[in-house]
């Protein structure tokens, strides 16, 4: 890609992104722009700018996009109930449009020419990040140093460091044998033990959530309240989106909820093992079905259910910015608009259960429904044709003796 001038250059301060910075200062001979977010993955995002300073790097992107990235991403999402080949709660996925966009936005601010990123080759954050960029912008360049450079390892990438005078903080210290992603989400982790399959994960590699075998022994009760599908107060007091999934995370994960250990399918062909803590959001999904099966009608809520795989996989292919996506979305959202009310959930051990869901807007009628005497309000007699008719098909089959 000849004549870039300017790069915007997603970077998170660590290892791989300070040495791309540098790489593509010297490759490219161009200029770069660095943006980090901050979008609660737990680490201080600040010293990012010091790094980049260091690198003579003029103009430098710091956001906290925390507030965005629940209200925008997360909690659309979460309406959907979407879970990816039924375990995969889409913590890394669902981060990586809104990056995306700030990426491209940025670029028109600067007037760059490029985007780059430090995704590798082999995952499906390169997917992401790409098919983002070019839903938005269709022709930004996007350099992916992964599949360009020779730094194969950590040993080249230090290597790289000392020969160009990049400062590595804790370079000769012990590092985690896990590559790890971070959100307010979930974590990650991947690598090392994992890639065994049938290796059982160290209990010392989960940060966000106690095992449920040490969670306390008294339950914790919760009561969410819903507004159009999504949280709005914990225990009755109002909260941001942002400041609602932080609670949830700390709750949910005091209580040892969260962790899966999943061999997934990425969407660039291989197979590939991982772990992740989602305590938060492993409470989000079990309360959002309660509050559904209480205010949706059952054939609304029978297509979400259809649709919900395919939506997943959208968010988890990176298509969040297709049209086939916001066709779904608008779908989902317009369902939401009587899923209100409030949940009351146990949590105990690693148990979310579901103890109790009220709402105005409920479809759960109590004279229809009761075992006792209903007053007439449901002649069971009416059965014996709903009955007979749905299985006439069935009755004429078996008379052509078909099994």
């Amino acid at each position: 890609m000849s004549g870039i001038q300017k790069v915007v250059l997603a970077y998170s301060g660590g290892l791989d992104t300070s040495v791309i910075a540098k790489w593509l200062q010297q490759t490219y001979d161009c200029e770069v722009v660095t943006f980090t977010a901050d979008i609660g993955q737990g680490e201080e995002v600040a010293p990012a700018r010091a790094k980049a300073e260091a690198m003579g790097i003029k103009e430098i992107y710091i956001e906290d996009l925390r507030e965005e990235f629940v209200k925008d991403y997360v909690f659309p999402m979460f309406r959907a109930n979407a879970l990816y080949e039924g375990e995969y709660l889409l913590g890394t996925s669902i981060a990586r449009p809104l990056i995306a966009k700030r990426l491209i936005e940025i670029a028109a601010e600067t007037d760059a020419d490029a985007i780059s990123h430090g995704a590798t080759g082999k995952g499906n954050d390169q997917v992401r990040f790409e098919l983002g960029a070019y839903a938005l912008s269709p022709g930004i360049h996007v350099i992916a140093p992964w599949r360009e450079w020779d730094l194969t390892s950590r040993d080249t990438l230090l290597a790289y460091c000392d020969q160009h005078g990049i400062p590595v903080e804790n370079k000769l210290g012990k590092k985690s044998p896990y590559s790890m992603d971070a959100n307010l989400l979930h974590i990650s982790y991947e690598g090392d033990i994992l890639e065994n399959p049938g290796a059982e994960p160290e209990e010392a590699m989960w940060l966000w959530t106690v095992s449920p075998e040490n969670a306390p022994d008294e339950p914790r009760y919760l009561e969410l309240g819903y507004k159009r599908g999504d949280i709005v107060s914990i225990d009755g007091k109002p909260l941001s989106p942002a400041e609602i999934l932080t609670k949830l995370n700390k709750i949910a994960g005091e209580n040892g909820i969260g962790r899966a250990d999943i061999v997934e399918n990425r969407y660039v062909g291989m197979k590939s093992r991982g772990c992740y803590e989602t305590p938060g959001g492993t409470v989000m999904l079990k309360a959002h079905r309660a509050i559904e099966s209480l205010t949706l009608d059952r054939e609304l809520a029978h297509l979400k259910d259809d649709l919900m795989p395919r939506y997943a996989s959208l968010v988890y292919n990176g298509y969040w910015w297709a049209p086939e996506r916001s066709a779904l979305q608008a779908l989902i959202d317009t369902s939401q608009e009587h899923v209100n009310g409030t949940v009351r959930l146990k949590l105990y051990k690693g148990n979310v259960i579901v103890v109790g869901r009220e709402s105005k807007d409920s479809l759960f009628d109590e004279a229809i429904a009761t075992f006792e005497d209903d007053a007439g309000a449901y002649d069971q007699a009416d059965a014996a044709g709903f009955i007979k008719l749905n299985a006439l098909r069935l009755r004429i089959a078996a008379l052509k003796g078909r099994k």
